[in-house]
């Protein structure tokens, strides 16, 4: 396993880390939550991201649960906040009380006294940003956060963020988290450049495509049993693209390359991402802990030329 320096911090992930969403508390049971989480650190995967919003808390104390026993100092643990939590009016969004609230509630399930990374999960328009960054800044402070980071945040609401941060000399934005794979590059053009010019660390989600680019999804035939895509609540989201033609013959053709260049499609699809020296690490999700094997084999990949021409001419 390869480890990248987040942004200008310190802190050193693993160019692979585990996720989840979707799964570890939900659609996953606590004996493979387990299992996938000693996989993960077998193979060197030393950043395990959650948020509270998976499974409402869930996700947090199935992977509390399995880090058991792991020391502290061996793995880079991360939540979020934004999303509502109850019908309340103040149990949502960036606000200091909100924030306040939604990390001791993090800390208790995830049965830690800090965790080394806390993302405002998206841009909340009704509070002040200053507010915001202050209390993330009084939470590093405290000890409960050792950094913080932004996650689907516009370039704009980014640069806005960080040049608050500076003005009024708080702890700076360490990383953003946004959504970037083989099938969504919307990143490439502002964010990945920002980032880079700025020092902040990218964590991507969603590497893979929620699955589409795990090359068990072909287009016309229906989800394997037992597959994301075939789960009525974890394959959901996925629903539009397995059914949208021209993302699946993006697939098929990606595949075809994968086939030529004799690598596993998943594992081509990752070092396509790991290619880019903006990107940290890329987060992926699994439900077994041969995935966890399987994925964390792309660290240290190289794609040839012919290959990145390839898949340029596919995903472009």
């Amino acid at each position: 396993m390869i480890y990248r320096r987040l942004g200008l911090t310190g802190l050193k992930l693993s160019e692979i880390a585990l996720g989840s969403w979707l799964t570890y508390g939900g659609a996953v049971g606590e004996e493979t939550t387990a299992a996938c989480v000693r996989a993960a650190l077998d193979q060197g995967i030393n950043y395990f991201d959650c948020a509270n919003a998976y499974a409402r808390g869930g996700a947090e104390e199935a992977l509390g649960k399995a880090l058991q026993g792991v020391p502290r100092a061996d793995y880079v643990l991360a939540t979020k906040a934004y999303w509502p939590q109850s019908d309340r009016p103040n149990d949502r969004g960036l606000s200091r009380k909100h924030l306040f609230d939604q990390v001791d509630k993090s800390l208790r399930r995830l049965r830690t006294d800090f965790v080394d990374i806390f993302y405002c999960h998206r841009y909340d328009s009704e509070t002040r940003l200053e507010e915001t960054l202050r209390a993330l800044d009084d939470l590093v402070t405290q000890g409960k956060v050792l950094y913080y980071g932004i996650s689907e945040w516009s370039a704009a609401q980014i640069a806005d963020g960080v040049h608050t941060a500076r003005a009024l000399s708080l702890d700076p934005i360490a990383v953003d988290q946004p959504e970037y794979s083989l099938l969504e590059r919307k990143i490439e053009p502002e964010i990945l450049p920002l980032c880079a010019r700025e020092g902040l660390g990218v964590a991507v989600f969603s590497p893979l495509a929620q699955g589409l680019l795990t090359g068990k999804y072909r287009a016309g035939a229906a989800a394997p049993a037992g597959s994301r895509g075939a789960h009525p609540q974890a394959g959901r989201s996925m629903q539009s693209s397995l059914h949208d033609e021209a993302v699946m013959r993006r697939v098929e053709a990606l595949r075809a390359v994968a086939d030529q260049a004799g690598i596993p499609l998943p594992r081509m699809a990752l070092a396509w991402i790991l290619r880019r020296p903006e990107v940290t690490c890329a987060i992926v999700g699994a439900s077994r802990p041969e995935q966890v094997a399987d994925n964390a084999a792309a660290s240290g990949v190289h794609l040839d030329e012919d290959t990145l021409q390839a898949i340029e001419a596919v995903s472009a």
